[in-house]
């Protein structure tokens, strides 16, 4: 019998106040491999300069500068990179709909692709209320997404698999949202109508992740962010994200970041 391959689910916050996540590729001085993983978000991935070898599944793309590639939700991808580059990512949460577009080139790339550039530029500046400025050129880009990249209804695939992914996609659009209470996996399956153990193992088979660690790497966006952005002591921002206590907190964070959060909040 064949082993299923199984790929890490990331949770994807979006940026403070605004309905998505963009930042630059982490890896942006070459001879870098972001393994394959996938997430509950649409991904655009564009390279402004340089290359990238880009992944959907087992399909290769060589992007040079000017072109992307569009991940769709739960779609397994990842990026390779050989020589210096710089690459945008903007990633779009769709846990509350099943919408799928396609990467194929079309006349409309060049007007997408100044459309990316245009958010990032803003997001460097960060001037007096960038933020309408990003969501007003996000949803032009939206509604390019929508108008022109969407697959139609005949052209979508794996309709079963897309109808669970939906399901997970809704419990995981609630945590993004209650991240910070106490939440058992009993009763996150008592809210949506499910049994533990059937939710448990939604989770690792179309999640390809464990509940609790999926819970936890939303809690430690968050927590990263509170280090990067506040003065807020170590144990607040435990508190305010879930964490039972400082101590907890700073003992998981090591295990995942190699550094303590007070290492982490100095250097910031």
């Amino acid at each position: 019998m064949k082993e299923e391959k199984t790929y890490r689910q990331e949770a994807v916050v979006p940026d403070r106040g605004l309905p998505f996540k963009l930042f630059r590729f982490e890896g942006a001085d070459g001879k870098y491999i972001r393994e394959a993983h996938q997430h509950c978000s649409v991904e655009i991935f564009a390279v402004r300069e340089g290359k990238a070898d880009a992944y959907l599944g087992d399909k290769k793309y060589v992007l040079s500068a000017g072109e992307f590639m569009i991940v769709n939700s739960n779609e397994v991808h990842s990026i390779h990179t050989s020589g210096r580059n710089e690459a945008i990512v903007l990633q779009i949460p769709m846990e509350k709909q099943i919408m799928r577009f396609s990467g194929e080139k079309r006349e409309e790339d060049e007007k997408l692709f100044a459309l990316l550039e245009k958010m990032y530029r803003q997001q460097i500046r960060k001037e007096y209320g960038y933020e309408l400025l990003m969501q007003s050129i996000f949803y032009q880009l939206k509604y390019l997404l929508l108008t022109v990249y969407q697959m139609s209804d005949e052209r979508k695939e794996h309709c079963t698999e897309n109808r669970k992914m939906g399901r997970l996609g809704k419990i995981t659009g609630y945590l993004q949202e209650h991240y910070a209470e106490e939440i058992s996996l009993e009763t996150l399956a008592a809210t949506f109508g499910y049994c533990p153990t059937y939710l448990s193992k939604m989770f690792r088979r179309y999640g390809r992740i464990n509940y609790k660690d999926y819970l936890r790497s939303i809690r430690f966006e968050h927590a990263l962010r509170e280090l990067e952005e506040t003065d807020l002591t170590i144990g607040e921002i435990a508190l305010k994200n879930g964490f039972p206590n400082s101590q907890a907190f700073s003992r998981l964070f090591r295990e995942k970041y190699g550094i303590l959060p007070t290492e982490y909040q100095r250097r910031q």
